[in-house]
């Protein structure tokens, strides 16, 4: 039954089933309220795995549902977040499962420059917390890269502007990765960027940078809001690559600027970050090797002049070698005398102990101790003697024996007789003549070379000093004028003189007068005129 059928008779109103009360209703409010705006702050948002989006939107005293399809919230350039206030444009509906009316928002905006700077500084505050602004976390940018990536307009006058002053500075190469710098698609393109360059492996087939600029040239915080998203921020905080962020002009700021590893007010001056220029950094190189090479010079004249020094206070190899030769000569000279009394006084020991082992001393030696045998015999008789002094008797009888007592002076005849044979002694005698001789010729050839060293030492003299010699400059021609016994050097000297006498090579010569007199040394003077 609709609503406008007549009731039935006996009825004072229609009935109506629940789903047709709430249709009716459906059809009244979207008939009404085909598309409206709604100002209002976010309140609760919720966000299923299904990609939609539903929230609140409230004032001082009502709420109202709304809700955001997933193709919807998609292309939104600004995401709703609870506590911001919005302008949701979009049509009021009903839902008659919970008997409620909502608005599907087809558009969300916030509601002015201030909810947007207080929406910024809540990212900003959440992303500080988190420590993304941190100086230790920002890297140094490579002195001199490679390959620089660029993120951003390929149609706009920014990029020119900075392959403009990268080819005036330092020409590199530059990969450009096309980007939205407004809209919807700014924000999810500039994060790809940055992470599409991080993905590059290095040595590929498409070089990885190795360093990123993000750029853009200025306008309003509405054309920059995609560089405050927070996918940006983290993108350019993950990025293992140094980044340099180049949006807006100098008084803009975003939130890549704070998160990045260094803010360039403008494009142009990224550009100058980027890249030193190279005939400075040529005249650079030219000072530091001119300072290096001067440097390397002087060092080596410091370490000659101190090898110089230290040479000259070192003894010449003669004084060196004049001790050990003065020394070799006294030994060399001890060395025979030495030798022969060595060889006399072993003569004398041994004709001494020859003289102490000859037959009649023996003789006499043993007559005497068999004397002393017989006394000692005489005073131990036997027969007074006891059984065991008697045994002991006999013992000393057997080693007081002649023949006994002979043997024995035999043995140690026999064995220094040993040691004092003619044939050993002849034989030390000869060897130690050997090693005599040895020694003295090699003392008599280091003579021989020391005579030698003196002989070419006083050549070379000799040599020299005829090379210095003035006798050598008048073979060459010249000659030596003296004038009353003295040299003349000048010519008022020449005149003044009585007498000149003129040295050549083969002689002299007298020019007037009388000879003058030579000089008893028979040297000529230090100086003198030569022709």
């Amino acid at each position: 039954m609709d609503l406008i059928d007549d009731p039935r008779q006996g009825q004072n109103s229609p009935e109506f089933t629940v789903t047709e009360l709430s249709g009716a209703i459906k059809r009244v409010i979207e008939g009404e309220f085909a598309h409206v705006r709604i100002r209002g702050e976010v309140g609760r948002v919720s966000r299923p795995r299904s990609g939609h989006i539903y929230l609140d939107l409230k004032d001082d005293s009502s709420v109202i549902s709304g809700v955001i399809w997933k193709g919807v919230s998609a292309r939104l350039e600004t995401q709703p977040e609870e506590g911001m206030e919005v302008i949701a444009t979009g049509r009021v509906t009903t839902f008659g499962g919970q008997s409620k009316y909502q608005i599907v928002i087809e558009d969300i905006k916030p509601a002015g420059m201030g909810a947007l700077m207080a929406l910024l500084e809540k990212r900003k505050a959440a992303l500080a917390a988190e420590g993304l602004f941190k100086p230790e976390r920002k890297r140094p940018l490579p002195y001199l890269p490679h390959v620089i990536g660029v993120v951003t307009s390929p149609s706009g006058a920014v990029i020119r502007d900075i392959l403009h002053r990268l080819r005036d500075r330092f020409p590199r190469k530059v990969l450009i990765w096309p980007v939205a710098v407004q809209g919807a698609k700014c924000a999810p393109e500039v994060a790809r960027a940055i992470q599409g360059f991080n993905a590059l492996s290095p040595g590929g087939a498409l070089p990885r940078p190795d360093l990123l600029i993000v750029a853009r040239g200025g306008g309003s915080v509405e054309d920059l809001w995609g560089f405050n998203e927070e996918i940006v921020a983290r993108a350019a905080a993950a990025s293992d690559i140094p980044l340099i962020s180049a949006v807006g002009h100098e008084t803009d700021t975003t939130l890549i600027d704070y998160v990045s590893d260094r803010r360039a007010p403008t494009p142009t001056a990224a550009a100058e970050l980027a890249v030193p220029v190279r005939h400075e950094l040529v005249a650079w190189l030219d000072g530091q090797e001119a300072r290096m090479t001067h440097a390397l010079s002087q060092g080596l004249i410091r370490r000659d002049q101190r090898l110089r020094d230290m040479g000259r206070a070192l003894p010449r190899p003669d004084t060196l070698l004049d001790g050990p030769r003065q020394k070799l000569d006294m030994l060399g000279a001890r060395l025979g005398p030495a030798l022969t009394a060595g060889v006399q006084k072993r003569n004398v020991r041994l004709a001494n102990m020859s003289g102490a082992l000859r037959p009649g001393t023996l003789r006499r030696a043993l007559q005497s101790e068999q004397r002393r045998f017989l006394a000692l015999v005489g005073r131990f008789r036997p027969d007074a003697l006891g059984l065991d002094q008697r045994r002991k008797l006999e013992a000393a009888t057997v080693r007081f024996r002649p023949e006994v007592l002979l043997q024995d002076h035999k043995r140690k005849l026999d064995a220094l007789t040993v040691r004092f044979r003619p044939e050993a002694l002849v034989q030390d005698q000869m060897r130690k003549t050997q090693l005599f001789q040895v020694l003295a010729r090699r003392l008599s050839e280091a003579g021989q070379r020391q005579t030698q060293g003196w002989r070419k030492q006083i050549a070379g003299l000799e040599r020299l000093h005829e090379t210095l010699s003035y006798k050598s400059t008048l073979a060459r021609g010249y000659a030596v004028v003296r004038g009353d016994g003295d040299v003349v050097t000048t010519k008022k000297a020449a005149q003044d003189a009585a007498s000149l006498e003129i040295e050549f090579a083969d002689g002299r010569m007298q020019v007037g007068g009388k000879p003058t007199p030579r000089k008893a040394s028979g040297n000529p003077p230090e100086q003198g005129t030569l022709f």
